[in-house]
């Protein structure tokens, strides 16, 4: 007998629907691992297996990926760091330093704002925080690796829109699948697709995938 199919086939019958990739992950590693000494669900037999919190901070991983993509472009030969224009629109929003834009830590970035690099650092962290907590608040409870928490930073580092997406509502169901592949719609700026842009959404999704 297929045990691993019975026990599947009995869990989906008292959920009433197939599983969520993180479900299935959980029953799996009980099968792997054994079940002698951890507590069970008693009405499938199957053991609870506690998921770790998961971190509520962006990671090391999902910082690399912000650097390689906003760059600290527009340096001075006095080392000060000039403001940008924005690359769909050539104009508004202005950005400087690790991708910052408009009202933030340090003031308004306008097309004449200059920074030094110490400010563009400390621009960046403060940013990270409040990114990271707009993601936190519209994922909620849903089970959340660091790698996929990561990817969500930085995508709505750049959009601004982790709130309204489809794919947040996607991870929140539980099609993992489904919402790395809404990545890749994300990849226009002033109405035109951008290869920067078409970039980053890969190696998010990647980042997500991980």
């Amino acid at each position: 007998m297929n045990t691993r199919k019975v026990v599947f086939d009995a869990v989906r019958k008292v959920l009433g629907r197939g599983f969520r990739q993180s479900e299935v992950e959980q029953i799996d590693a009980a099968l792997d691992h054994g079940t002698s000494d951890k507590p069970t669900d008693k009405r499938t037999s199957v053991p609870i297996i506690k998921r770790p919190l998961v971190s509520r901070e962006i990671g090391p991983q999902g910082i690399a990926l912000i650097k390689r993509f906003e760059g600290c472009a527009r340096q001075r030969r006095d080392g000060l760091v000039e403001a940008y224009p924005d690359p769909g629109t050539g104009g508004a929003p202005w950005t400087i330093g690790w991708g910052a834009t408009r009202k933030g830590l340090h003031g308004y970035v306008s097309e004449d704002t200059v920074w030094t690099q110490q400010q563009c650092d400390e621009r960046l962290i403060n940013d990270l925080e409040r990114y990271a907590r707009d993601v936190a608040r519209a994922i909620g409870d849903a089970p959340t690796t660091q790698s996929q928490f990561d990817a969500f930073v930085s995508f709505h580092y750049n959009t601004g829109a982790i709130a309204r997406a489809t794919l947040t509502k996607k991870h929140k169901a539980g099609d993992f699948t489904g919402a790395a592949a809404e990545f890749s719609r994300w990849n226009k700026a002033g109405g035109r697709v951008l290869k920067g842009l078409v970039r980053r959404r890969a190696q998010e999704a990647q980042l997500y995938k991980n």
